[in-house]
Order: structure tokens, then C-alpha cells, then sequence
């Protein structure tokens, strides 16, 4: 399907990879919804110092468990909790080198808004391409649904750059794509 023609009748070529979006964000959602009611909690190691316990995981009773959301193999969303602070980890599916210098492009475009700035973990989590660290702090500055969605945003950004890319990929042959790949390394 062209693109130029992305009008109506796009919905009748839903690919099952779409379908798959809609459930995937609603579960992000509502454990996020759910996980963002978070307290000021002085901790309890350091004298009057609020650290963010899911970071320091010194007191498993101040942890709530773990929440992991994949869509498939390659896109997931890790969700931690604890009593004043929350992480949320996603892996952006890559499929080779071009995508995978987009998906960092993309990222660190993301990096330079905001609300990213704030909440952007320096340093992804292992194992997933973004991490954002959210304390009782955030919560209490920005407002939670607010910041619920800049993440949904996030997340079905980052999909529709594998759609974006997948279509690239369609037009461009194999020589072509080599070109682009190194093309785009200087961007990095």
C-alpha cells in the first residue's frame, strides 16, 4: 500500500501487529494508573533522605512486585513499583542495524522534552532501550495523568517507528539500505 493513499481505507488492512497495539497500551495504562499512587517515605538508611527505594531495593517490604507487559518477544514493558518511586522499562523491537539507529535517533530526540528530562533514567535499565524513573516528587509536580500519557506516548511512538520503518525497508533495496545505514551512523 502506498503512502500516499493513508486515508479510510487503512483500517481493513489492520495487520495483526496492530490489533495487538491497542491491548498492550490499555494494560500499560491502567498498571501505571494503578502503580502512581506514590507516598513521600523518608529512607529509613539514610537519615531524612528520600531516595527512590525502587532504585536501591534495600527494603523488599517497601517493594511491590514487578509487572511485566510484552507485546511479543521483542516489545515489552517492565513496570517496578515501590512505596515512592516507580521505574518503567521498555524494549523497543530492532530488528538490524537500521532500526536500530533509528530507534536511538528517536530516543534521543525524546530526551531533549521536558517532561523526558525529568523522568528519564540516565541509564536504561539492563536488558531494555529506555527507563524512566518516577518519584512521589514527579507525581506531586506534574500531574499523573499527565505524565501517563507522555509515557503512552512514548511506547506508541516507538511502534510507529517500527511501522515507519518497516515501509522504508519495503522501498529500499538491500544495497540501498547499507547506504542509508551508514548515512545515518554520522547522526549518532
Amino acid at each position: 500500500m502506498s503512502s500516499t493513499r493513508r486515508g479510510n481505507h487503512h483500517h481493513h488492512h489492520q495487520s495483526p501487529m496492530a490489533s495487538t497495539l491497542r491491548p498492550y497500551l490499555t494494560c500499560i495504562r491502567n498498571t501505571l494508573d494503578a502503580a502512581m499512587c506514590l507516598q513521600n517515605f523518608p529512607c529509613q538508611e539514610v537519615e531524612r533522605h528520600n531516595k527512590p527505594e525502587v532504585e536501591l531495593k534495600s527494603s523488599p517490604e517497601l517493594l511491590l512486585n514487578p509487572v511485566l507487559i510484552c507485546r511479543n518477544e521483542a516489545e515489552k514493558c517492565l513496570i517496578e513499583t515501590s512505596i515512592n518511586s516507580l521505574r518503567i522499562s521498555l524494549k523497543v523491537k530492532q530488528a538490524d542495524e537500521l532500526e536500530n539507529i533509528l530507534t536511538k535517533k528517536f530516543l534521543r530526540f525524546l530526551s531533549m522534552r521536558a517532561e523526558a528530562f525529568q523522568v528519564l533514567r540516565r541509564k536504561p535499565v539492563q536488558g531494555y532501550d529506555i527507563s524512566f524513573l518516577i518519584t512521589n516528587y514527579h507525581c506531586e509536580e506534574m500531574q499523573k495523568h499527565k505524565l501517563i500519557d507522555f509515557i503512552l506516548k512514548v511506547v506508541s511512538v516507538s511502534v510507529d517507528i517500527d511501522k515507519e520503518i518497516s515501509e522504508l525497508k519495503m522501498s529500499v533495496n538491500t544495497r540501498g539500505r547499507l547506504v542509508a545505514t551508514e548515512f545515518l551512523k554520522q547522526f549518532i
